[in-house]
């Protein structure tokens, strides 16, 4: 049996939040990629990956992250995390992604985080 996975994407305060579910890995990891890609080529670089839901995250899935973080820092923006599971936060910290991104507790936080953030002049 295929391990479930769903992403959901939603608008708030000009931030764009990408839900993720259950299992992100080499099978699903295209879908959350695209799901990114369509948001840097709707020209939105202010990203919230919200993993609360999300049970499992393969080097695949961490792979996603990667990809597009340095395009979006490039634009101004950045990708901001939270909600994560212990066992998956744990994955995170132990591959550095804590020094590289900012992960939050939850929606709300990471939206704090953009709203204190400095807008970035080019």
């Amino acid at each position: 049996m295929a391990n479930p996975f769903a992403i959901n994407k939603e608008m708030q305060d000009g931030l764009s939040i990408i839900h993720l579910e259950g299992y992100l890995d080499a099978h699903t990891a295209p879908q959350f990629e695209a799901a990114i890609q369509l948001e840097i080529d709707a020209g939105r670089f202010q990203i919230i990956v919200d993993c609360a839901k999300l049970t499992y995250i393969s080097s695949a899935g961490l792979g996603v992250f990667m990809t597009f973080v340095e395009e979006v820092r490039e634009q101004g923006g950045d990708i901001k995390i939270c909600g994560l599971a212990p066992k998956v936060q744990q994955v995170f910290e132990i591959l550095g992604f804590s020094t590289l991104y900012d992960l939050c507790a939850d929606v709300p936080a990471c939206v704090q985080r953009f709203a204190d953030a400095p807008v970035k002049e080019f």
